[in-house]
């Protein structure tokens, strides 16, 4: 049977993407292999900056040079956004968009076994189903998102598979209907749809029945989750997370991304309720990343952005207060959006100044088609060299409030989970882990992936990294 490789990029929603991807297609006996001798490259696309866009052209051309014979199809937000441009590139056998994203796995499939893509679509509804002149790459590409989903994906076994995510992502929600005015989202993920209770319940029971011990709650817009729902089957986030805690004996639950409007009182609640580590190893990892953007009023006013700077480190205090001080917040911040002037990148960096972030994700303002935000930019644009210089500072900040976190750490004893640790650290005889509060750490000794256990933190490398030693489990 053929085998195939698959490179991810972009979010953890993405990737989540392509592990439900890569499990379906392991189910029906294809084997995952090297790039080099792979017969089928999947390249799960980004497309949320212009920058993702180049880096996955790179590497399509890159897989090309190197497996010539190798089939590529592409899918992601980049299919879904431009499917020609990536049907004309060399070696694309097939661009299937997040709207078709549930039939991925049978289109690859059907390539595998030589049939022409085409076989799928009697039961694919195609609106758009194109052909490239010069490398006759098929495409499946609408505007419903009618298949966007792979639900019935199982989880891979992080005990078993090497290349598994000791972490997997399970994907709950896709779209976003926020419309923010930079962002190409909503016309490459549609609207929000959630899965059922039922369906994310059977999921996660078949995970813990596997061996697993963590599991990422992620989604496009995930605060979001169940509100669409028809009839009574509509739901909320938090009674989502508590049925999870409680009908099920999953160790630990991370949620990842939600904006801050969506961490309403019953979340945050929920944050002390299986958070806390006082009384037993909690089961809420204490980590939340909420999306910032900038702290200037004028400019989140200009991104369409659904909440003001003070409504965020409102939010912000609560989980604290809730949660406690080993509660990681992260956020993105983006610099040089169009017209941002000095005193508004000001504003920006005295907000974050003044809150106790453990990670900033930092991004320049990328202008992206199809976007309020184009037109800004073609009208007040930033000059690259601001851009660049205000990067800078945002770093030097960053790095300051990761150190500061971090190293209030030191001699705390936190819960952590062991990773698939690399090569290269694994010959010095140390394993990798991660805390639930979203550090990560080394530790002393070779320890298989996938162990959850207390470690006591006793140094902070150069590198960000925490230092630390196994522990007792009753010392949780």
């Amino acid at each position: 049977m053929a085998g195939f490789f698959i490179e991810n990029f972009g979010c953890r929603a993405a990737r989540a993407d392509g592990e439900a991807v890569s499990a379906r297609l392991c189910s029906t006996g294809l084997d995952e292999q090297s790039l080099h001798d792979a017969s089928l490259v999947i390249v799960n696309t980004c497309s949320v900056t212009a920058d993702a866009d180049r880096a996955a052209r790179a590497f399509i051309r890159r897989a090309h040079r190197r497996n010539p014979e190798a089939k590529i199809v592409v899918t992601g937000c980049y299919a879904q956004r431009a499917p020609e441009e990536l049907a004309g590139m060399a070696g694309v056998a097939a661009v299937v968009g997040n709207s078709h994203k549930g039939h991925a796995p049978e289109i690859i499939r059907n390539l595998a076994l030589g049939q022409v893509p085409a076989a799928v679509a009697p039961i694919v509804s195609v609106s758009a189903l194109l052909r490239a002149s010069k490398h006759a790459a098929a495409v499946w590409v609408d505007d419903r998102f009618a298949h966007s989903f792979i639900e019935d994906a199982p989880l891979a076994n992080p005990a078993l598979r090497q290349n598994a995510q000791t972490r997997p992502n399970l994907k709950i929600q896709e779209g976003c209907g926020n419309r923010c005015s930079f962002c190409v989202i909503p016309f490459t993920r549609g609207p929000s749809k959630s899965l059922s209770r039922a369906v994310i319940l059977r999921q996660v029971e078949g995970f813990v029945e596997a061996g697993g011990k963590e599991l990422v709650l992620s989604g496009i817009n995930l605060g979001r989750w169940g509100r669409e729902l028809p009839g009574a089957e509509r739901d909320t986030l938090p009674h989502l997370v508590r049925a999870i805690l409680e009908k099920t004996a999953l160790p630990l639950l991370r949620l990842s991304s939600i904006e801050p409007m969506d961490w309403d009182d019953e979340l945050i609640a929920l944050m002390r309720e299986f958070g806390e580590s006082g009384a037993g190893r909690p089961r809420l990892a204490r980590h939340a990343h909420l999306p910032l953007q900038s702290g200037s009023d004028a400019v989140l006013r200009r991104m369409h952005r659904r909440y003001r700077p003070w409504h965020y480190a409102e939010k912000f205090a609560a989980l604290v207060r809730t949660a406690g001080p080993d509660l990681t917040v992260g956020a993105d911040v983006m610099a040089g959006f169009p017209a941002e002037t000095d005193r508004e990148f000001e504003e920006t960096l005295g907000f974050i100044r003044a809150l106790p972030f453990g990670y900033l994700h930092l991004f320049p303002f990328s202008p992206r088609p199809g976007t309020a935000a184009w037109s800004l930019h073609a009208a007040s644009p930033v000059p690259q060299a601001i851009v660049d210089e205000r990067m800078a500072v945002l770093r030097a900040v960053a790095a300051e409030k990761t150190h500061a976190h971090r190293s209030r750490l030191i001699g705390r004893t936190l819960p952590s989970i062991t990773l698939h640790t690399p090569p290269g650290l694994a010959a010095l005889g140390r394993t990798a882990a991660l805390t639930d509060n979203f550090i990560p750490v080394e530790l002393d000794g070779t320890l298989p992936a996938n162990h959850l256990m207390p470690i006591e933190v006793t140094a902070l490398n150069g590198d960000g990294t925490l230092v630390g030693n196994r522990k007792p489990v009753e010392s949780i």
